[in-house]
């Protein structure tokens, strides 16, 4: 539940509950395990409150506004760029956490974090940076985030990282659910590096704000992508009308009397989508959470991360429609002839880049090349990839350029 402090308190660390209740299954910031490296309590926030304040003023988070969701930036002025595509898994994320009672800071906190490891050029960029990487342990995008909130940001007087509450790791780590090393060996080994193994059950599910926030991440990304491709010109509003999910609203929207812009008909059938997912997630969770063994705190939240599937979820109906619509928006638009020629073209800086930076230290800027002395080669391949995936689509054009003579087809 959310906190205030207690003026009559003469402990200035006190925070005590306010009237809002949580469900019992919601994660409870009075009962958070603490961080890595223990602080004392802020006066002012819950310990959730605080982690989503640290990832904001994140220097990774402020990246976000120039990297690619779909479209590069120079495209239009109206795309998604990775930080909107943040910012709109956020406002879901707390409007679903707020229906089932879940502590919506943590929620939020989760979505805002979720995307900070992404590289330039979005699955492109991650998709070269793995090719790149082969040979050192690879590059995922979502241990990279690991990384960037434990290591890579370099802030604070006592600690690399942010040092954010265990609760905010576990669920950035399994917002997917469970971690089998099988599977993901590279961010297993990230969970290692950091010193989490001891306090992070992989094989277990997250908190049900985590799951909330990665519902969110589908519904977002399915709509904007969709208002993307349209605004773009790679569909059209009538391609929509058979499509899974998407086809109900359009025909609705397309059968509504009298005339109707383009825009509005295309906002119309965004907002009808997006009710009726958060609907369906937060009905059917709300059923899958009543149905949880040990319903009173505090065994309800533990019920949540032992349960043998995800308990905030969509109804088996509305699953099938997604992946119906994600089909069609692969094949008309993430592959695209467009978007795929300049998806290539990005492929092509980074991994120049990478090489490049290899072979040449000193090309590094700001003397970054002088820090890797002593460094073995996994290490150094780790440091330029840490330094890649931090930028920006401009700042890896601009890179490009100053290294390179052969344009870049990225129009």
């Amino acid at each position: 539940m959310d906190h205030v402090h207690d003026p009559a308190s003469r402990d200035p660390t006190v925070w005590v509950p306010t009237s809002r209740r949580l469900a019992p299954y919601a994660a409870k910031a009075e009962a958070s395990r603490g961080r890595l490296v223990p602080e004392p309590p802020c006066p002012m926030r819950t310990p959730f409150q605080r982690d989503r304040d640290r990832i904001v003023h994140a220097t990774a988070f402020r990246r976000l506004n120039y990297k690619t969701q779909v479209f590069l930036y120079h495209e239009g002025d109206h795309y998604r760029s990775r930080l909107t595509h943040t910012l709109e898994v956020a406002q879901i994320a707390r409007a679903i956490a707020r229906l089932l009672g879940l502590d919506e800071d943590l929620a939020e906190a989760l979505a805002l974090a979720h995307d900070l490891g992404h590289p330039p050029f979005g699955h492109a960029g991650e998709r070269a940076l793995n090719r790149a990487m082969a040979s050192y342990g690879g590059f995922d995008h979502n241990a990279q985030s690991l990384r960037v909130v434990t290591r890579l940001e370099r802030k604070y007087a006592a600690f690399d990282g942010l040092n954010l509450t265990f609760e905010t790791l576990d669920g950035l780590i399994k917002h997917n659910g469970p971690i089998a090393a099988v599977n993901e060996p590279i961010l297993v080994a990230a969970v290692e590096t950091a010193g989490l193994s001891p306090h992070i059950d992989l094989a277990q599910y997250a908190s049900a704000e985590a799951q909330a926030a990665a519902l969110a991440d589908d519904i977002a990304y399915n709509n904007h992508d969709i208002d993307d491709g349209l605004r773009a010109g790679l569909i059209a509003i009538e391609d929509l009308a058979d499509v899974p999910l998407a086809g109900p609203f359009v025909r609705e929207v397309l059968a509504r009397p009298g005339p109707l812009e383009s825009r509005r008909r295309i906002y119309e059938v965004n907002r009808r989508m997006i009710t009726a997912m958060i609907d369906d997630a937060v009905t059917t969770s709300r059923r899958r959470l009543a149905a949880l063994p040990n319903g009173n705190p505090p065994m309800a939240a533990q019920a949540v991360c032992k349960a043998p599937g995800p308990v905030v979820a969509f109804s088996n109906s509305l699953s099938a429609d997604l992946l119906g619509l994600r089909a069609f928006l692969f094949k008309a638009v993430y592959r695209h002839e467009r978007v795929m020629r300049v998806m290539r073209s990005a492929e092509t800086a980074v991994i120049d880049l990478f090489g490049r930076y290899r072979a040449d230290p000193g090309s590094l800027p700001d003397g970054r090349g002088a820090e890797q002395a002593g460094q073995d080669e996994v290490a150094r391949a780790r440091r330029i990839s840490d330094f890649i995936a931090g930028m920006t689509d401009r700042f890896a054009i601009s890179e490009h350029r100053r290294l390179f003579d052969a344009p870049l087809d990225l129009v």
